[in-house]
């Protein structure tokens, strides 16, 4: 017998014969995992003794086909079946899903194929639906979220991102902000650009009045973004961008400097040429008025600068788009230029744009050759011919909520392949993401990428004609055809990276271990990055102790047990120096003709000049524009490495290198439940309640003899400082490393040496711990596991800041990637 199948993510028989084991074993190597479900298939194709066994291979592939379009069945992950439950598969009308992932992919493969005979009468559907499939099932290609979720359903949108015009005008603003409504109720993410909003305080001649600003339009379009919940689960997401030549441009950059209040906005400044060399040299640089042009006052660009970085130092924000940049690889400057860009900042467009992404999954196209491992470029060019066809189509099967956005998207024809799994890619050959050999198998992957979808739309402009704006744009001039205006991005893949099994987008690792909430089970998992679990064992170091150490915040770095091979490939994000993030993103970008979602990882310690350096550097190398995130700057993280700051550590303000936001204590519910230990002491029996919420413990009672007196005042204060430390997130473990062996009267409690009071609280409050986390010892010598935990790292669930959590799944925690928070249990994106 002879199979052959190729090493990608769905399963495909090529050849078979045999008896009906002989079956079985090839629809197993196909992905049919039920052995019931293999032998029924398999003695459906045997009619009795030796040779009359046989049947031809094709019986085979029709009966494997009934079971799973063209013999593919979609190799999908535990946690991405439920994430594709919860969000992506069909349901009738009583909530029952009715689709399976495969029959998602089909659904959608059709749905897009149905555009082909628009262009060609004689169009071959079903061969198109079956390479759109393929495509997808194998785990190649996944389109964006709104694609899997509508397509084929005849309801929303196929788009992920918009960019909506904004006027200086009463009339205009609210239709933005009608217009933003409609899109965010498909789960569309929008932009706007402020920039042409007068500043505040300008008079207004129609009603004598002067304008309020383009802040309060801002915080209007907040507003009404709360409003729209996408789906019930999220608000709106979006971006607002203002041109730093703006009036108003020191008020934008420091109005979310009081987190919350512009929760549902990213926002960047649209930084131009003349604003970088005045940093540069430390000079003066004008401020315009946004209707007229005219120079109106100056501010020195080192000082504008600086408030942009003490801000992206605080908590990410603002980031930088550099407008400039970003319009030389504008091909259509002729209609206008880009102001704005969706939310993650991936994706400038016109006003009224749309764009339609999908990515290329890269870990899919490492093989085995006979010299070592290399990548697949025959196939991975042929996978790229597809989805960018793909994209195209999808612009004609959208639905449009607004028929600006309908008649823009189809004027220009922008698409937005990407990739992921770039990660996994460096990972299986070998290859540190902190290299140069890393940064140039970057910048060639991406080329690579970008001629073969050239080819393709210009292939498409032949058979289909050029984008409607063609006439005037770049493309003419060149004397070159082309279909679309532009046709890649890499964007933001957290939920569709979690489908394919990949890592996401071209960031690094984010951990190899960690601990993770199983959502159905409800009990703690923990999570080991295949690839690492496997070189650990092959390598012959896998251990439990050392799994426990990654999940519980240690770096691979600092473990002399793990060869230094293993070190160098299997880097994290905070094991990546900010240099070597921005160096990736630029060799990217070399050939990415809109923008790249990208975070520039910081430590907690980082300081505003390092912050400083970076964004100087994506300006430098030709980045379109820069996010960072310092580990631990938002009110709202969970911080999850051992080198970050101390859960509720506040310094000073002055201070630059740690958070300058409070804990705030959450409010008491009315009702908690909890236990009341005995303890002995020295000063008499004292007893002690510890009530708990979500299984942590959340407040502290006590009581020692009668009241009123010192002993009783002294326990009463400490009771209601440790409640109020529980209630402000600081981590339980710290009060009790800071309460453990302070002594007073010793006495000995069942073998138990009670030192003092606040020992004995120390005691229980780590007696709860250990009863609802027993894979921690408290009350022994702490092991490096118990250190890193109750010395400030929180990556798993109990020891977190409550505001942290995610707020779709349980236990879920928020990382911050690609430019957003997002979660790797349920996929949940704020972002979009």
């Amino acid at each position: 017998m002879t199979i052959t199948h190729e090493n990608t993510g769905g399963k495909d028989i090529k050849s078979t014969q045999g008896f009906m084991e002989d079956i079985i074993n090839a629809l197993e190597i196909a992905g049919v995992k039920d052995p019931s479900v293999a032998r029924k298939v398999a003695e459906s194709l045997s009619t009795g003794g030796d040779g009359k066994q046989r049947k031809k291979f094709s019986d085979a592939e029709s009966s494997l086909s009934e079971l799973f379009p063209y013999g593919i069945e979609p190799q999908i992950s535990d946690n991405a079946k439920i994430v594709l439950a919860k969000r992506y598969l069909l349901k009738n009308d009583q909530g029952e899903i009715i689709e399976d992932a495969a029959g998602m992919f089909l659904r959608v493969a059709k749905a897009i194929a149905s555009v082909e005979p628009q262009y060609k009468t004689d169009g071959d559907v079903d061969y198109w639906v079956e390479r759109f499939y393929r495509s997808m099932a194998r785990l190649e290609f996944i389109p964006n979220s709104p694609t899997l979720m509508n397509a084929g359903t005849g309801a929303g949108t196929l788009s992920a991102c918009f960019v909506i015009g904004l006027e200086d005008s009463m009339e205009g603003i609210m239709d933005t902000a009608k217009e933003a409504a409609l899109v965010q109720k498909f789960g569309g993410g929008t932009g706007f650009a402020l920039s042409k909003i007068r500043p505040k305080g300008s008079s207004i001649s129609t009603t004598h009045g002067r304008a309020c600003g383009p802040i309060e339009v801002l915080r209007h379009l907040s507003s009404v973004s709360t409003l729209v919940t996408q789906g019930g689960k999220r608000d709106g997401a979006n971006m607002a961008v203002m041109d730093v030549h703006h009036p108003d441009i020191m008020e934008f950059i420091t109005c979310k400097h009081q987190e919350g209040t512009i929760h549902n906005f990213n926002i960047s400044v649209g930084a131009s040429e003349e604003f970088m060399r005045a940093v540069a040299s430390r000079s003066d640089y004008d401020l315009k008025d946004p209707g007229t042009g005219e120079v109106i006052s100056k501010l020195n660009a080192a000082d504008v600068f600086d408030q942009i970085i003490s801000g992206a130092w605080r908590n990410g924000e603002p980031g930088m788009i550099f407008l400039d940049r970003v319009n030389e690889d504008n091909p259509t400057l002729h209609i206008g230029r880009m102001t704005a860009t969706n939310p993650c900042g991936e994706q400038p467009l016109l006003p009224y744009e749309s764009c339609n992404l999908g990515s290329i999954n890269l870990a899919a196209f490492v093989i085995q050759t006979d010299i070592g491992k290399d990548i697949d470029w025959e196939r991975l060019g042929d996978v790229v011919h597809t989805t960018t066809r793909f994209l195209d189509n999808v612009i004609d099967a959208n639905r449009y909520s607004v028929p600006e956005i309908e008649r823009m998207t189809k004027l220009t024809r922008k698409t937005g392949l990407g990739v992921m799994g770039f990660a996994d890619m460096l990972v299986n050959l070998g290859i540190s993401y902190s290299s140069e050999a890393g940064i140039e198998l970057g910048r060639s992957v991406m080329k690579f990428i970008r001629d073969e979808a050239d080819k393709t739309s210009e292939d498409l402009a032949e058979e289909r004609g050029v984008f409607p704006a063609y006439e005037g744009s770049t493309y003419q001039l060149k004397g070159r055809l082309m279909r679309n205006a532009c046709r890649l991005t890499v964007a933001p893949t957290g939920t569709i990276s979690m489908i394919a099994g990949c890592s996401s987008g071209i960031e690094p690792l984010f951990s190899l271990c960690y601990h993770k909430h199983n959502i159905l089970g409800g009990e703690s998992l923990l999570y080991i990055d295949a690839n690492f679990e496997a070189a650990a064992r092959d390598g012959g170091f896998y251990s439990d102790d050392l799994m426990e150490y990654l999940a519980y915040g240690g770096s691979i770095q600092e473990r002399m047990d793990v060869p230094q091979s293993i070190r160098a490939t299997f880097l994290t994000s905070s094991d990546i120096s900010p240099e070597y993030h921005v160096r990736m993103q630029a060799a990217f970008q070399d050939s990415v003709d809109s923008g790249i979602s990208k975070t520039i990882n910081f430590p907690n310690s980082a300081t505003q000049e390092d912050v400083r350096t970076a964004y100087l550097m994506a300006w430098q190398l030709g980045c379109k524009g820069i996010t960072v995130y310092r580990a631990g700057s938002r009110e709202a993280e969970v911080l999850t490495s051992g080198d970050q700051m101390k859960m509720g550590e506040v310094l000073s303000v002055d201070s630059p290198h740690v958070s300058s936001v409070s804990p705030v204590p959450e409010d008491r519910p009315s009702q908690v439940r909890g236990i009341t230990d005995r303890v002995r002491t020295g000063h008499g029996n004292m007893y002690i309640t510890i009530n708990s919420r979500d299984g942590n413990p959340f407040e502290v009672f006590s009581n020692l003899g009668k009241a009123g007196g010192c002993d009783s005042a002294q326990l009463e204060a400490i009771s209601r400082l440790i409640s109020l430390g529980l209630r402000s997130g600081i981590n339980t473990g710290e009060i009790v490393e800071q309460l453990r062996g302070i002594t007073c009267c010793p006495s000995w409690d069942d073998g138990t040496l009670v030192r003092s009071a606040p020992d004995a609280v120390a005691l229980v409050l780590g007696k709860q711990v250990q009863h609802d986390h027993p894979e921690i010892g408290i009350n022994g010598p702490y092991s490096v596991q118990q250190d890193l935990l109750l010395k400030g790292s929180t990556n798993t669930e109990g020891f977190s800041m409550n505001k942290s959590s995610c707020p779709e799944c349980v236990g879920g925690f928020l990382i911050f990637q690609e430019g957003c928070e997002r979660c790797p249990e349920c996929g949940y994106e704020k972002c979009g």
